[in-house]
């Protein structure tokens, strides 16, 4: 099946496949990956985790498996600049090593596959987790609790004092909109690798994914600026424009297209 139709099938399943639907996306951009392969090879990590786990109520056992896989040396991957291989799911469970969303989608399948009840949370910078019914968060690289004033530290970190903390931030993410921020990552690394036909990949699958965003057609625009296909651009372009509404940005967009109106057509 083609990688790109395999991932959106996962996610169409009455139970979403969203780990599996992860690894679809590095077959995408890696035609060697088998997605079957690596959930079996899961196997192993799974026992090595449900071996460490307290006997305790399930609602207790998502901060002891984060726990345990740091343990397992499962870390955030401190490499600088960060590669596209930190958020390409067969290469994290490899290196043990990834950004705070791929960690996270590694503990939601353990956790699904030990009957853990474990939810994603689209924190604004880093990626989080949530125990139903739970009082704070928890950090997918260390199993830290975070609670409301550790969440407001954390985003002033990403983002000094520029955005408040508010509640659409500590929502539950579907596994859509999970897979539309890993593609959005994989969007961003693969440029900053000097990838751009990676990162049109990664940009064509964020617009499938979910309602797409002003900054959604702006980067795939900029991809196609990159690659030397001003209609393409042109269309991305005019689309941004209908969703902009800060006075200044659309006057700048519109000089763009006027720009990409005259780019001469190619024989």
């Amino acid at each position: 099946m083609d990688p790109r139709a395999a991932c959106l099938a996962c996610l169409e399943r009455p139970t979403p496949a969203l780990f599996e639907a992860a690894l679809w996306v590095a077959a995408e951009h890696h035609p060697d990956v088998i997605p079957a392969e690596v959930l079996k090879q899961l196997n192993l990590l799974q026992l090595q985790v449900s071996h460490a786990l307290p006997n305790a109520p399930a609602q207790e056992l998502a901060q002891p498996l984060l726990r345990r896989l740091s343990e397992l040396d499962f870390h955030e991957d401190d490499e600088y600049p960060i590669r596209p291989q930190a958020a390409l799911m067969h290469r994290v469970v490899q290196r043990r090593r990834g950004q705070p969303l791929s960690l996270a989608l590694l503990a939601i399948e353990l956790a699904r596959r030990l009957d853990i009840p474990l939810q994603g949370v689209s924190f604004p910078g880093h990626f989080l987790l949530r125990v139903p019914g739970a009082d704070h968060l928890l950090d997918p690289c260390s199993g830290r609790r975070l609670y409301t004033r550790e969440c407001r530290e954390l985003l002033q970190r990403h983002f000094n004092a520029q955005v408040e903390l508010s509640a659409n931030h500590m929502r539950t993410s579907t596994p859509q909109q999970i897979i539309q921020r890993l593609s959005r990552n994989l969007r961003q690394l693969h440029l900053n690798n000097d990838e751009p036909m990676a990162a049109l990949h990664d940009a064509e699958r964020v617009l499938l994914l979910g309602q797409p965003s002003l900054n959604d057609y702006l980067a795939r625009a900029d991809i196609y600026r990159i690659l030397e296909c001003p209609h393409a651009e042109k269309f991305d372009v005019q689309n941004a424009l209908l969703l902009c509404e800060n006075a200044s940005q659309r006057l700048e967009l519109t000089q763009r297209l006027q720009s990409l109106k005259s780019a001469p057509a190619l024989h």
